[in-house]
């Protein structure tokens, strides 16, 4: 519940039976009233992109930051912050989702299973970051690497962790909390690779519900455990006995107002501490259909070592002043902006619809995509090339170089998701006409319902055709998005009707605009794009 003093979040301690009640002899930073003042502030959402399923750690004067990504590839991708507001991409921790054929769209699809909340780690007595995550809510898989860039290394299959928190506790022991309203803890061996040991150390009171992504800590001697009540609530456990308890319960937010308007309660994440000794909260926000996004919000503790977030105004700030941080060591790359394909590889911004057939694309001053699959369903087309929209409204830019098109090939620019459209070219019949389709469907088993449907079509001759989406991701009543094509890269009209989004929430990943090139009849076809360009207005 809400307190009215300060604008803190009250929390009621429920104790566990035999649960220690001493109190912290040392706490991790004086409660306060007020955030602190500073000249600038920040906004939130942090990054108005989709990014669930947060942990986020410091290393040195550096903030990283990983998320899920279900059935795109990489994996679990990396963010870099020397403030915690700016961020970049890094990396990615699964270089490719090494789990099965439906990986590969091959005789099966993954989509909505894949990489869910996982953990990311950094253990200073080896200099190595650890990525632990459960797939296919199957086995749990680690990762490592010496740099978040990579490259990253899978050693071990351990038992089911169901969004599992990772702690490289102090003496350098491993241990990880995980499960659903059932909460335990296992200690895995020193060289991370296997258990030692698991206990059930929680049970969620009834009252409560469901409690899950944990997120592991050790702050001033005391263990915490920090849990989500989907999707609308966060607590944390703390025990002052040692990892495996027993623990006490305290609530920390619950229906809280966010920052969005039309948006979700911000929950689950993770707590950091920065060099100056200041705690914060990064959550997500649902705000679909956009997706999971970021919020950043300042953190204090009581007398007694418990965390209580700053609030304003009895809500999750649209703002606060800035983390009082070291000026940065130089600015971190956007999230938005200017891709030419340079180099021979993609920039980690890009992420593929399932794994990629890596034969039939190249990265060389361009990205040239090879037909992969003939099919008429563009959701079990590989080499499909995905990036994040930018809310809370954005526009992607593509130029298309087509010659290469061979008949019944497919290519173009779509805005995907389990209800998808696209602007696009078909070419049949030696003959290339520019479309614009939606009715690309799915079903609740993610099964195609509808393979889409023309609504806009004109004859194109030329090479080359610039390609455009605008997509407004305020969750709300509009939603809308549009396409655009232009034949000299200045001029751009409006082609076909606007395209609802849809704001259901069950396929959890949001819209993202994709590239794609797929035949219909025969491989052999080729696509190049030159530039992609994301702006806002």
């Amino acid at each position: 519940m809400l307190a009215a003093a300060g604008g803190l979040v009250a929390a009621t301690t429920l104790p566990i039976p035999g649960a220690a009640a001493s109190a912290h002899a040392a706490l991790p930073r004086a409660a306060a009233q007020e955030p602190p003042s500073a000249a600038a502030s920040f906004g939130n959402p942090v990054i108005w992109q989709d990014f669930a399923d947060i942990d986020v750690i410091r290393v040195g004067d550096t903030f990283y930051y990983s998320a899920s990504t279900m059935h795109y590839s990489p994996g679990a991708p990396i963010l870099r912050s020397y403030d915690l507001v700016n961020w970049e991409f890094a990396g990615h921790s699964l270089p490719r989702l090494d789990f099965g054929a439906k990986y590969d769209l091959n005789g099966g699809r993954g989509y909505v299973r894949g990489v869910w909340a996982s953990s990311l780690a950094y253990r200073p007595s080896n200099r190595t970051f650890y990525w632990l995550g459960q797939i296919d809510f199957a086995q749990t898989h680690v990762y490592t690497a010496t740099s978040v860039e990579g490259p990253w290394s899978r050693h071990t299959t351990l038992p089911t962790y169901y969004d599992a928190g990772l702690l490289v506790d102090t003496d350098d022991t491993m241990y990880v909390a995980y499960g659903n309203t059932q909460i335990s803890v296992a200690q895995l061996s020193p060289d991370g690779r296997t258990q030692v040991r698991a206990q059930q150390v929680f049970s969620t009171p009834a009252s409560i519900g469901t409690l899950e992504g944990a997120r592991f800590y050790r702050i001033n001697g005391a263990h915490y455990i920090f849990l989500t009540r989907p999707a609308n609530g966060q607590y944390i456990l703390r025990s002052t006995s040692g990892p495996f308890g027993p623990y006490t319960l305290r609530q920390v937010l619950l229906n809280l107002p966010g920052p969005i308007p039309g948006g979700g309660v911000p929950h689950q994440g993770g707590l950091v501490q920065t060099q100056a000794g200041d705690w914060y909260y990064l959550a997500f926000v649902d705000a679909y259909p956009g997706g999971r996004v970021p919020a950043l919000a300042p953190v204090t503790w009581t007398s007694d070592g418990w965390p209580q977030l700053q609030l304003v105004n009895g809500a999750w700030g649209a703002s606060y002043p800035m983390p009082n941080l070291p000026t940065p060591p130089r600015q971190v790359t956007p999230l938005i902006g200017v891709d030419t394909f340079q180099g021979t590889a993609l920039k980690p911004a890009w992420e593929w619809n399932h794994n990629p057939d890596t034969g039939r694309y190249t990265v060389n001053n361009g990205l040239t995509l090879r037909t992969a699959t003939v099919t008429g369903d563009l959701y079990w087309a590989r080499n499909t090339l995905t990036h994040r929209i930018q809310g809370p409204s954005s526009t992607a830019t593509i130029t298309l170089d087509h010659a290469a098109m061979r008949d019944g090939d497919r290519a173009g620019l779509a805005l995907l998701r389990d209800s998808s459209a696209w602007i696009g070219l078909k070419r049949d019949n030696g003959t290339t006409r520019l479309v614009m389709v939606d009715g690309l469907t799915m079903d609740s088993n993610w099964n195609t319902t509808g393979t889409g449907t023309e609504r806009a079509t004109t004859p194109h001759t030329g090479t080359r055709i610039w390609l455009r989406a605008t997509a407004d991701i305020r969750p709300g009543s509009g939603r809308q998005a549009r396409f655009s094509y232009s034949t000299d890269g200045t001029t751009f009209t409006t082609f076909g009707p606007a395209f609802t989004l849809n704001n259901a929430w069950q396929f959890f990943m949001g819209y993202r605009y994709a590239i794609f090139n797929h035949a219909t009849q025969a491989l052999g076809g080729a696509v190049t794009v030159t530039r992609f360009e994301l702006a806002t207005p």
